[in-house]
């Protein structure tokens, strides 16, 4: 009878003031927005072979064309993460929507302007620009994480966030599959039109379907925050902005840890993004596969395991220690980039780097974020929006150095190039012992 009461009195809470959503409609949406946006990771990499053999233009040029999406993708993500304890997480989202749909529109108007017979070398800083705006989309990541959070009670953060982050991250994969597949089928500039109606259809359905907790709901309605804490905890909410999100940034950018914890998330979410889009073009170049095969082993062999393989890296951190399991698994991916570094064109063992390196990848991201509340326990948010960010800017800075590689040795420099995350992962072995070592002195 308690039970029930309780159940009506949520009930007649949410008519009285009209509220609209629950969690698990929250947890959704979130995520269906993070998918969407997402999915720009892979905008030129399944087709950066093609345009590289179109455009002329250098390895280096080519790496920083297939990473263009992840400079905006990156850096957004502080002040918009920051934004959504103001106004929620919509607002901060649909905008960010809004940037990628600018970007696609420009896009896809350059495709069907231009594309083939007057596409040049003076079309390529345009393109460059439109990527960076499409990749806004990959921004809404930290939105959603804050979105997400705010739905949800203590008890149930963990598989709140763990759903979020492991169904939405799977988009880079399963967009590497399905647009070689839609190129040779339809041609580049429908393709793009095809995924500019995806885009735009997503975001409609987000604008749609998406609200904030109930907190912010209230706040908008003109109910003052204290009497709408006071509401919103009756219908189980129990996480509320604070005024200090930027003093958050402030904290966390003082602790010496939060810059380790961003060297270490460089290597493994940025490299991560980093060979997203780079795995397609070494598997057409070094090995002549088409484009629609270069995509299939990316997504299965690399994007999709990392995304997945996450979820068992958070279980084994809680249980053996972050720094512990990012020590094994940065040593993952040096084994994996070593691999690849010595196959010398033998197509089953640069596979079997691939795997290894992107298992590597995919259990260190858990790690790290395992370790973010435990070293700047008292800015936690601060520091996931420096890590978070600052980390995904590997997939911008990489790429063109993986470039480098080929412009010196030619196609021997895709292979060469996985040298870089040897160095990488030595570096963030060396940092992870540290953190261990220091942590036990202060234990």
């Amino acid at each position: 009878m308690t039970n029930k009461g309780s159940v009506m009195s949520k009930i007649d809470i949410i008519k009285k003031h009209g509220l609209k959503g629950s969690p698990a409609m929250g947890l959704a949406m979130a995520t269906f927005g993070f998918f969407i946006g997402f999915a720009a990771v892979s905008l030129y990499g399944p087709v950066a072979a093609k345009l590289k053999d179109i455009l002329g233009i250098s390895g280096f040029l080519l790496g920083l064309l297939v990473a263009a999406p992840n400079l905006s993708g990156s850096l957004l993500r502080i002040p918009f993460s920051a934004w959504v304890d103001k106004v929620g997480g919509k607002k901060p989202i649909l905008i960010l929507f809004l940037l990628s749909l600018i970007g696609m529109v420009g896009l896809t108007t350059l495709l069907i302007l231009y594309y083939p017979s007057h596409f040049s070398r003076d079309s390529y800083w345009l393109i460059v620009l439109f990527g960076i705006l499409s990749g806004s989309g990959i921004a809404i990541f930290s939105p959603g994480i804050a979105q997400t959070s705010y739905w949800y009670p203590n008890n149930k953060q963990g598989f709140a966030l763990g759903a979020y982050a492991g169904f939405g991250n799977l988009a880079p994969g399963l967009i590497g599959i399905f647009l070689p597949i839609a190129l040779h089928g339809l041609g580049l500039t429908d393709t793009y039109l095809l995924w500019l109606g995806f885009l735009l259809a997503g975001t409609v359905l987000y604008w749609i379907f998406a609200h904030d907790s109930y907190y912010f709901q209230l706040v908008k309605q003109g109910i003052g925050k204290h009497e709408a804490i006071e509401i919103a905890k009756q219908l189980d909410e129990e996480h509320f902005p604070t005024v200090s999100t930027l003093e958050s940034l402030k904290i966390s950018a003082m602790v010496p840890s939060t810059w380790a914890l961003v060297a270490l998330y460089f290597t493994s979410f940025g490299g991560f993004l980093a060979l997203t889009v780079w795995f397609p073009t070494y598997w057409s170049k070094s090995y002549h596969f088409d484009l629609r095969e270069a995509g299939l082993l990316m997504a299965v062999g690399f994007s999709l395991l990392s995304s997945l393989i996450r979820v068992w890296g958070g279980s084994i951190s809680d249980k053996f220690g972050g720094e512990a399991i990012a020590i094994l698994s940065y040593f993952v991916v040096l084994v994996g980039a070593s691999i690849i570094f010595f196959a010398h064109d033998v197509f089953w063992i640069a596979v079997t780097g691939e795997v290894v390196i992107g298992a590597g990848m995919g259990i260190a991201n858990a790690a790290v974020f395992k370790l973010v509340p435990k070293y700047v326990p008292n800015a936690t948010g601060g520091a996931a929006g420096w890590v978070g960010g600052l980390g995904a800017f590997g997939g911008f800075v990489v790429p063109p150095i993986l470039g480098i590689f080929i412009d010196r040795y030619g196609v021997a420099g895709y292979e060469k190039g996985f040298s870089v995350y040897m160095v990488l992962a030595v570096i963030s072995i060396i940092i992870s012992f540290v953190l261990l070592v220091t942590h036990r002195h202060d234990v």
